[in-house]
């Protein structure tokens, strides 16, 4: 069988001009390696994206560059030209809009605007091309749930109602999408994600890449592993989603015969909290932890959530109580000239942090949230996917890959400044 898979796209502000622009990051390296390490199910896999994904690549996968902001007739000419036949498509093209902060704008009409493009242009080229699959997958997240905005009516389960408290492009995606295969008479499968843990060499778009840069320096620094947020968040149960796990779990959805036209939480079904994991982290580093404040005289600032009542429907706004910020200690004079030394003493890739609102906001959002995040994996077992990654060993398994990538240095090897 032959696969396309596909990458996102980055939209961001250039600080030179105030004007977004558009940029790349790699594909789902992730899906492509399951795809690429089962040769007997799709003896081709092609990438289509601006710039080639990341790593080194068996023969079965072969990059095609194609920006999906072209026309469908354009596409249509590119996959025609290469003779692209595909049995199915696996979207992952995303358009990221941040403020000049670096805060991803999640209700900016022009981030659903430029994502429902995207993937209009390519759907459009799929017939154009004589190129329609068998099925189209196209991969969502946490979002639809309204977890952005405050507590949701945990376990979140797929049969939810939208909660449609602000513009959400998963729901035009979805819609869009679901019109298509149906004009056409083909299947389409979504999965929903939580926060991803992976580690790839080229994005930093994963909760855990922050997480490891602020242990990192803080052990340099001589300082303790600090929890951000109060015990509320500390001993909230939440869902994570391993990015090989996810990638698993969308090869069977596409594969499965009984399974066209349906959505699927992707997530570990692992109970986790960050009350269990901190003390782990900090182990793995070799350094000492401190858990939340409970004493009398605690400090904490607050942030209240968008949605009044929560998209569960009950009560009042959220409020997010921390500490400090990621993004606000990322951005300290004292953290960033400790990296730059960490970067040459470790021979490390990256002196500089990019995007520093959006990748360090993730790790904000996540650690302070005060409310649960379940998704339920109940459908998915009832249609016979019972994959399951212990969330702990996902996280501390990524330690080693962004060491071997050169993106963090090996903690073992972290010395004080002081000693």
């Amino acid at each position: 069988m032959v696969s396309l898979a596909l990458t996102w796209h980055v939209l961001h502000r250039d600080r030179s001009n105030g004007f977004l622009k558009l940029s790349t990051v790699p594909a789902n390296a992730g899906q492509i390696k399951v795809l690429a390490d089962n040769p007997e199910r799709w003896s081709k896999v092609y990438a289509l994206s601006r710039r080639p994904p990341s790593g080194k690549w068996p023969k079965s996968v072969e990059h095609i560059p194609l920006d999906f902001l072209q026309t469908p007739h354009e596409i249509a000419n590119v996959l025609q030209e290469r003779d692209i036949r595909p049995d199915y498509v696996f979207f992952f093209s995303y358009v990221l809009i941040t403020d000049e902060n670096g805060a991803l704008q999640w209700g900016d009409q022009r981030l659903v605007d430029k994502n429902n493009l995207l993937l209009t242009n390519f759907i459009e080229a799929l017939p154009l091309a004589s190129a329609l699959p068998k099925r189209i997958f196209i991969q969502f997240g946490g979002k639809w749930y309204g977890v952005h905005l405050g507590a949701t009516d945990v376990p979140d389960e797929e049969t939810d109602p939208r909660p449609d408290l602000e513009s959400n492009l998963y729901y035009t995606q979805h819609d869009i999408l679901s019109a298509f295969c149906s004009k056409h008479n083909i299947g389409w499968n979504a999965s929903l994600p939580s926060f991803i843990i992976g580690a790839t060499p080229d994005s930093t778009q994963t909760l855990v890449y922050p997480l490891f840069i602020y242990a990192s320096v803080q052990k340099y620094l001589g300082r303790p592993l600090e929890y951000p947020s109060d015990l509320t968040a500390w001993y909230a149960p939440q869902s994570l989603s391993n990015a090989v796990l996810n990638s698993y779990l969308h090869e069977w959805s596409v594969l499965a015969p009984d399974t066209a036209n349906q959505t699927f939480n992707a997530a570990d079904d692992c109970a986790f909290t960050w009350g269990k994991m901190w003390p782990r982290l900090a182990a793995h580093f070799d350094m000492e932890y401190v858990g939340p404040d409970t004493s009398d005289k605690a400090q904490f600032r607050e942030k209240a959530m968008k949605a009044e009542p929560p998209p569960h429907g009950k009560g009042p706004k959220n409020v997010m109580r921390y500490k400090f910020s990621f993004v606000e200690w990322a951005k300290s004079s004292e953290v960033t000239a400790a990296w730059r030394e960490l970067v040459t003493k470790h021979q490390l890739r990256d002196a500089e942090w990019s995007d520093v609102g959006s990748v360090f906001g993730r790790a904000d959002f996540c650690l302070h949230r005060p409310y649960p995040s379940i998704f339920s994996a109940s459908k998915a077992k009832r249609f016979g996917f019972f994959g399951f990654v212990d969330s702990y060993e996902s996280i501390l398994s990524c330690v080693d890959q962004f060491v071997d990538m050169r993106v963090i240095p090996r903690p073992q090897e972290i010395v004080a400044k002081s000693q």
